[in-house]
Formats: structure tokens, C-alpha cells, sequence
């Protein structure tokens, strides 16, 4: 199997430790000690070899990813010049790979996810190789805990024949995010899970679906494709990055659940229960680390708590002290403290774009 890491996109919600030259998933936002990106590559060892990795980031991004990655290949950071969204970027692993294995099975993996149970999260990887050597394209569906409102939900069919020690479903349908009361509704009557944009497949497959759903698309890619295999062949650098740039600016931006999946032959999918959250804003490292005996996180930092309860606080170098705060987060950094309540984090973008209008990029 090979893996290819989602690493574009910039996080505005965990601002401001997430910026646009050190994005989430390049920044230790758990405070564990490894970066999102780091963590994703750590997350696969014993079942992909460094050899067999791709990271697909933006080119402003190749040299950290050099840096963070240093293991793998550097001729497998794939750099987009813009972002065009996930079909052109996994398109663009696709080609890759197509020149020295067609049949290949590639799994897509976002960047910023936190997944704790590697060994489940291994299984569920490998269950859903197994199902992509049968021709299907498959996507992890997470087992939902809640009635989330912020995902999109997986609905799951019959039970397909399969080998493996896990299940694997065909895909009824992908729904779009619901409101509450339809998410409740599908967590009570069962079968639904959240999309969270892992996939699996045999590389010829997915270009086959591509041709066929996303022509334009999938007839850009091989152009790219052409002038890629000339410069492996001895043909001007130069000329292979001209095209690439050239040929990207007219490519759709496109999600691959639209432009792909929705309406693929052949969908499956394998349960995931592992933990995963995919970090969305900083209110979510309360599902994700330790609480201390008054429901506090203290993901990072040296930090002084009085008659303080259910505060989330990503410290820098000073020490940070809290006095009758509740639900509240303070994330601080050398240029910008972030202190507001855990219920309004999605206003953090708010915030972004404010100083983007003010024309801060030192902060941004």
C-alpha cells in the first residue's frame, strides 16, 4: 500500500498557532511533540513504508514538508502551485503513481486529523485494502459518538463478502451535513456514519472514475502527466514545472465526495472507531487530551489554575495564570494571545479575516 498526506489548507479556526507560513498541520497543536503532519506519517509505520509516501501540500509548503518528513523521498512531495481542492490534489498522487505502478492501492490521509488508536486505525487501512483490490474505492466512515452537525454522514448498505477480519458495506449515498435534528434522527436509527475524508483505492480505478466523471479534469492531469514522464526521461525541468503551472490555474476546484465518490461505481466503506477528530477548532482538544480534577486542558505550557474550571490553555514560554475562568480558552503565542469562550471558537475565523481586511499578514 501507499499513502499519500493531504497537506494543503491553512486552519484559520486555531489561529493563532495555525498561520499561513505555519499551518495546523505543520504545528504541534495537541502538544504532543509532533506536528499533525508528523503524527499522520507516525500513524501509518509497520504498514507504509516511508519509501511508499506522497504528501500533496501547496509549493510555499514543500520545504517544510522536507524538513517535518525528512524520511521520506523528496521527490514525493507533490507541491501544488494553488489549491484546487481534493480531486486535482489526489488526481495529482494518481499520476504520480500511475507511471511506476498503475494497480497500485493508494491511501488518502488528511494532515490534521488526531487518531490515538493507531492499531485500530492500521486494521480499518488494511480491511479497506482489501476491498480497493477488489475494484472498489473505498472511505473509512467514522462511527459518530454525537449527533455533529459539522460533517457529512456516510449511509451504509448491505454487508459485502469481503475478506478481512472487519466488515466492509457497500455506500448507499453521501449526505451533506445535516441540521440536529436530522443528525439525531440518523444516529438513532443507526447505519450512518461521518465522512471523514479518508479513501482507499487501486490508482487505475480512481483515474477510470476520473475520466469518466471529471474528463476536463482527468485530461488536464495527463498532460501534467506527459510532461512529468519527459522530465524523468531527461527533458527540461523548467518546462515540466511551466506546464504544471499552466495547466493547474484551469483545473476545477472540485471536492473528490462531488466530483467523485457521490456518484462512483463501486463504493465501499469500512467502520472506523478509533478515536478520530479532526481538530476543527480549539474547543476540540476537549475530546481529545487529559482533564485535570477541575475538567481544565492544559495542552502546552507551564500554567497556574485558581477556583478555574473546564478551560482549554495552549501556553507559550511565559507562565500563564487563570482566576475564577470558566469554559473559557486562552491559546498564547510571542505576537498574539487568543483568549475567548470555548462555545464561540468558530468566531476565531472572524478574527482571521478581520486582520486579513486590516492587511496584518504579520499576524495572519
Amino acid at each position: 500500500m501507499y499513502a499519500a498526506i493531504l497537506a494543503g489548507g491553512v486552519g484559520t479556526r486555531l489561529w493563532p498557532r495555525s498561520r499561513q507560513a505555519n499551518p495546523k498541520q505543520f504545528s504541534d497543536i495537541t502538544g504532543a511533540g509532533r506536528t499533525m503532519i508528523q503524527a499522520t506519517a507516525d500513524r501509518l509505520a509497520g504498514l507504509v513504508p516511508p519509501a511508499q509516501l506522497y504528501v500533496v501540500t501547496g509549493s510555499r509548503y514543500a520545504n517544510l514538508t522536507a524538513d517535518q518528513l525528512p524520511e521520506m523521498p523528496a521527490a514525493h512531495i507533490l507541491a501544488e502551485p494553488s489549491g484546487r481542492n481534493t480531486a486535482p490534489a489526489i488526481g495529482l498522487a494518481c499520476i504520480a503513481l500511475q507511471r511506476q505502478d498503475p494497480g497500485a492501492v493508494l491511501a488518502i490521509l488528511p494532515a490534521d486529523h488526531v487518531i490515538p488508536d493507531r492499531a485500530s486505525f492500521q486494521a480499518a487501512l488494511a480491511q479497506a485494502e482489501q476491498a480497493a483490490q477488489d475494484g472498489f474505492l473505498v472511505t473509512l466512515g467514522i462511527t459518530p459518538t454525537l449527533p455533529h452537525t459539522g460533517y457529512g454522514y456516510i449511509k451504509a448498505g448491505k454487508n459485502l463478502d469481503v475478506a478481512g477480519k472487519l466488515p466492509v458495506f457497500r455506500v448507499d449515498r453521501f449526505l451533506e451535513k445535516p441540521n440536529l435534528a436530522t443528525a439525531r434522527t440518523f444516529l438513532n436509527d443507526g447505519g450512518y456514519f461521518w465522512n471523514g475524508g479518508i479513501f482507499v483505492f487501486r490508482v487505475d480505478r480512481m483515474l477510470e472514475e476520473m475520466a469518466r466523471q471529471l474528463p476536463e479534469l482527468y485530461a488536464g492531469l495527463q498532460t501534467i502527466a506527459a510532461a512529468q514522464a519527459a522530465q524523468e526521461n531527461g527533458a527540461d525541468a523548467a518546462e515540466a514545472e511551466r506546464v504544471l503551472r499552466e495547466v493547474w490555474g484551469g483545473l476545477e476546484s472540485i471536492s473528490i465526495d462531488y466530483g467523485i465518490m457521490e456518484g462512483a461505481k463501486q463504493v465501499a466503506m469500512v467502520p472506523l472507531e478509533a478515536g478520530w477528530n479532526d481538530v476543527g477548532s480549539w474547543d476540540a482538544l476537549d475530546d481529545i487530551l487529559p482533564k485535570d480534577a477541575h475538567d481544565n486542558v492544559i495542552a502546552r505550557g507551564d500554567v497556574l489554575l485558581l477556583d478555574s474550571q473546564r478551560n482549554i490553555i495552549y501556553g507559550g514560554d511565559r507562565t500563564i495564570a487563570l482566576i475564577g475562568l470558566e469554559d473559557m480558552v486562552v491559546v498564547d503565542t510571542p505576537d498574539a494571545l487568543l483568549i475567548g469562550h470555548k462555545k464561540q471558537m468558530q468566531k476565531v475565523k472572524q478574527v482571521v479575516e478581520s486582520l486579513q481586511e486590516q492587511q496584518r499578514d504579520d499576524l495572519c
